[in-house]
């Protein structure tokens, strides 16, 4: 990969991770995955942040965007509306930047209201259900890009 650094963002609550439904969400922190995808980065650096507020998880796209550096994106509730996320991860897309939406659940096994994201459309690609290494597989794939 030619970038130096990945930005990973977590959308609301999931500074609650290892805590919050762990049946659901499973018990790492996001601390954890932190360790876990800098183990795996070789030598790109790892920005992960999470952010409760939608403003903040935009400008940090807007970042990438001007940066150029690929995001992996878990944006957890704001997946299913937040139509300004969305936006703001097509100026990311559209600007040849990779964006991969992550999720640790499956949402197509969870309530209805879930099914729907209105990222993917413009997301580069979608993986989920895999705990953990829902971000490891972003990680993985971002890794293998020129």
């Amino acid at each position: 990969m030619t970038a130096s650094r990945v930005l990973v963002l977590n959308g609301p609550n999931l500074n609650r991770l290892g805590t919050r439904e762990p049946e659901v969400y499973g018990t790492a922190t996001l601390d954890d995955i932190r360790s876990s995808l800098a183990a795996a980065a070789d030598g790109v650096e790892i920005d992960l942040r999470q952010s409760n507020d939608e403003a903040e998880l935009i400008g940090w796209l807007h970042e990438a965007v001007d940066a150029r550096t690929p995001v992996i994106l878990n944006p957890a509730a704001f997946t299913h509306y937040s139509y300004a996320l969305r936006d703001a991860v097509a100026l990311v897309t559209e600007a040849g930047v990779a964006v991969v939406e992550v999720h640790l659940s499956n949402p197509h096994a969870r309530e209805t209201f879930r099914h729907t994201s209105v990222i993917s459309g413009v997301a580069t690609g979608v993986i989920a259900g895999f705990g953990i290494d829902s971000y490891h597989l972003a990680l993985a794939h971002l890794l293998r890009l020129p």
